[in-house]
């Protein structure tokens, strides 16, 4: 099953990556405006999906106001995970990702083309000037994902998370909303086989937490705060250990 799935999953993938990619950057050179893209990268997402077998159950969407934007911090089990936000999570909103991927063929010049803010891991400066653009383009209406672990779980098991989300969304002064991501791991672990395993993705979106008033000495506290936000709805496998110590409280005061 896995083998017959994964022959059927990689040709559509690369055919729907080259053909979806090129559809979006022509969209936004036609109309001007990048939320075509995106619409573009939605229809990707779910064929993706489709194509690999993966059922995808989202709760809490009942969360987020629909004119309100946010910071959407997520855990990264796998590669799936990409598929499943842009597939799954009904809202225009563009990825802060590493630079790299803007690079690679068809790709590249697509995530240019939907508005996607590439960074700079390797150069702090650069980092620095990515995340105050994101900031800009978040209290301009937009909301972005960003993984704050910085790269997929090598075990599915929530990592450590780095501060540069956090600042952005401190920056922003807009409310996070942490998402939880539970089986995605299962699907196409980060190493060891490049076969699809299909079944269920679960996606919880919780409750927005508010940065407003809130200053970079906050920082490590609201850092806490997302992190068990998103850890209560993974298993306690893709959870981790809990951090030592008092926990963080639920809602931060500026």
């Amino acid at each position: 099953m896995k083998i017959l799935r994964s022959l059927f999953f990689y040709p559509v993938f690369f055919v729907s990556t080259i053909a979806l990619g090129v559809s979006a950057v022509l969209a936004t050179f036609v109309t001007r405006n990048s939320n075509w893209a995106h619409l573009i990268g939605r229809l990707w997402g779910n064929v993706c999906l489709w194509a690999a077998g993966i059922e995808v159950k989202v709760t809490g969407l009942e969360n987020l106001k629909p004119d309100q934007p946010y910071v959407f911090l997520s855990n990264h089990q796998g590669w799936f995970d990409i598929f499943t936000l842009l597939g799954k999570l009904p809202v225009q909103f563009r990825w802060l990702a590493k630079e790299e991927l803007f690079k690679v063929f068809v790709l590249g010049p697509a995530m240019k083309a939907a508005g996607y803010i590439p960074i700079d891991r390797s150069d702090r400066r650069k980092a620095l000037a990515s995340l105050h653009q994101a900031a800009e383009r978040v209290q301009a209406g937009t909301s972005v994902v960003i993984f704050p672990e910085g790269t997929r779980s090598p075990d599915g098991s929530l990592q450590d998370f780095k501060k540069g989300g956090f600042i952005l969304a401190i920056k922003s002064q807009q409310p996070i909303a942490a998402i939880s991501i539970s089986g995605s791991a299962q699907v196409l672990p980060k190493a060891g086989t490049w076969l699809i395993q299909p079944g269920t993705i679960t996606v919880t979106v919780e409750e927005p937490i508010e940065t407003a008033g809130l200053t970079v000495k906050d920082n490590d506290t609201l850092m806490l705060t997302v992190r068990e936000a998103i850890r209560r709805h993974l298993t306690p496998a893709e959870g981790g250990p809990s951090p030592p110590g008092p926990q963080p409280p639920t809602t931060l005061a500026p």
